[in-house]
């Protein structure tokens, strides 16, 4: 296909059947960053012409999830433009024509057969051992308008019987087509089955729905998953008997489970502990609740690199991007066609390190609703330099109030090894006279509280360090942390002493 930038149309087009998985959103995010760097225009279509699979609610997961990653669309549900409507079963009026064009023009059938006339070719072809399919060979033992006679054809449809229309492949045909990510693909037409383009109930398969849907709002690209390869043939030879124009294809590797072996699902996120979906799931069947990335902890911008970086790599070694970065650098020349394993721990560092660039502010108001009437009375001020302390030690965001308790009053736990091993000697008094001088003197900075230790060590003929983690204990009750000096500071001296003091009444020297 022969198509300037500015012509550049692609589309996601999930089905509403449950929630959105992260290889879906990979799919999403190629297409958008593909669209935008070609100046072009991204498209979200609903694929909901399976009626039976319809799950409430579905739809709007798909939305916010986009919404939550900062993925927008141009066009499609709730964002209307000249191609609507996108939702597939507000257009199926549409689809019925094109279906008879192709039995019409003898590449398509009526297949009249009941299901119990299926099940029994299905038991002869595998008591033959042969594969089961409605194709080139078994079509002609069955009750269709290629074995009926003319006229028992037409008082079948003039009678109203229950009938589907199934695309004819022809004998021994070479189908080819070039993908962007895997060069040439070729199929005979002898391994394929007849598919249905029309269900009983007037409804397109996706198969009819999908390529019509494709002319008509003018895609010029397909990026879709690779387990929609093996309907690429049958979607190439529905363009080429419309008399269409085919989009170029590209088809997406797979996201393999973290040992490699087959593809990620959600039982495995359920068994290895980390989530399979953009967002909560709450199954409105079974009311079972599947963790999201959002409810995780972890921010967009970091499962958005998380996604770009599975099956993908970029022309240096830079490792972080914002989506603009993204959308300048990203081609699909430089997408994988090997499947590509999640990796739980880069997962968590992409989100470390964009927790890392994240401004204290806007963490703030992601933790403002889980902030106590305590850590609000601190005041804005306050509690941004505790965010901006804490969160170099964390991945998540939900860490950052939890291991930040000592912040906002004496801490409800102690490390009992450092106690046993340092808090110990003449250490606890000594670290209540250094308190009791920062208060003396009013020493308020980190800087001034650093060189009042090392002068208090050496007085006492002691190395700093060997009272830099009791007075961190002490004071936090922890092993390490923040920078001390930078904790203390924050604190102030009344606070630090109100803690010594407490730990030398409540911790007796060994």
């Amino acid at each position: 296909m022969n198509t300037s930038k500015s012509d550049i149309r692609v589309r996601f087009a999930p089905s509403p059947t449950g929630p959105l998985h992260i290889g879906g959103v990979r799919t999403a995010l190629f297409n958008y960053l593909f669209a935008k760097k070609h100046k072009g225009k991204f498209l979200l279509r609903i694929e909901d012409t399976d009626q039976k699979r319809f799950v409430p609610g579905a739809e709007e997961y798909i939305i916010e999830s986009l919404d939550w990653l900062g993925i927008p669309y141009d066009e499609g549900v709730h964002r209307e433009g000249y191609y609507g409507p996108y939702r597939q079963s507000e257009r199926k009026g549409m689809y019925a024509q094109f279906a008879q064009q192709l039995v019409a023009s003898g590449n398509a059938y009526y297949a009249f057969d009941t299901q119990e006339e299926k099940d029994a070719m299905t038991a002869r072809l595998q008591a033959a051992k042969m594969p089961p399919k409605y194709d080139i060979s078994s079509r002609m033992t069955m009750k269709n308008s290629l074995t009926l006679s003319e006229d028992e054809v037409k008082m079948r449809l003039e009678r109203g019987d229950e009938y589907v229309i199934r695309y004819k492949f022809e004998r021994n045909e070479e189908i080819r087509f070039h993908d962007i990510i895997r060069g040439w693909v070729v199929f005979n037409s002898n391994q394929l089955d007849d598919k249905v383009l029309m269900k009983s109930d007037g409804m397109p398969t996706y198969h009819l729905a999908n390529i019509v849907d494709d002319h008509h709002m003018k895609i010029s690209h397909v990026i879709r998953g690779e387990e929609w390869l093996p309907s690429a043939p049958l979607h190439v030879k529905l363009y080429e008997s419309l008399g269409w124009e085919r989009p170029e294809f590209a088809h997406l590797s797979l996201i393999l489970k973290p040992d490699g072996k087959g593809k990620l699902s959600k039982r495995d996120g359920d068994r290895l502990g980390f989530p399979v979906f953009p967002l909560d799931w709450t199954d409105p069947k079974t009311n079972e609740l599947s963790s999201g990335y959002r409810e995780a902890g972890y921010l967009p911008s970091a499962v958005i690199n998380m996604l770009a970086f599975l099956g993908w790599h970029p022309s240096d070694h830079q490792e972080l991007f914002s989506l603009d970065e993204l959308v300048e650098e990203f081609s699909l020349e430089r997408v994988s066609k090997s499947g590509a394993k999640f990796d739980q721990d880069k997962a968590k560092w992409f989100n470390h390190q964009f927790l890392l660039r994240t401004d204290n502010a806007e963490l703030l108001e992601i933790l403002r609703p889980e902030l106590t009437e305590k850590q609000k009375s601190k005041g804005e001020e306050y509690l941004l330099k505790v965010i901006g302390m804490v969160k170099e030690k964390v991945s998540f965001t939900h860490e950052i109030l939890a291991k930040s308790d000592y912040f906002f009053g004496i801490p409800n736990e102690y490390d009992e090894k450092v106690q046993r091993k340092k808090w110990k000697d003449k250490v606890p008094d000594l670290l209540l006279a250094y308190a009791k001088t920062l208060k003396k003197e009013k020493i308020s900075t980190a800087e001034a509280m650093e060189n009042a230790l090392e002068k208090h060590a050496e007085t006492n003929d002691l190395g700093k360090g060997m009272l830099m983690q009791p007075l961190r204990w002490a004071v936090t009750g922890q092993a390490g942390g923040p920078p001390l000096f930078e904790i203390l500071e924050l604190l102030g001296a009344d606070a630090i002493v109100e803690r010594i003091e407490y730990c030398v009444s409540e911790f007796a020297s060994p």
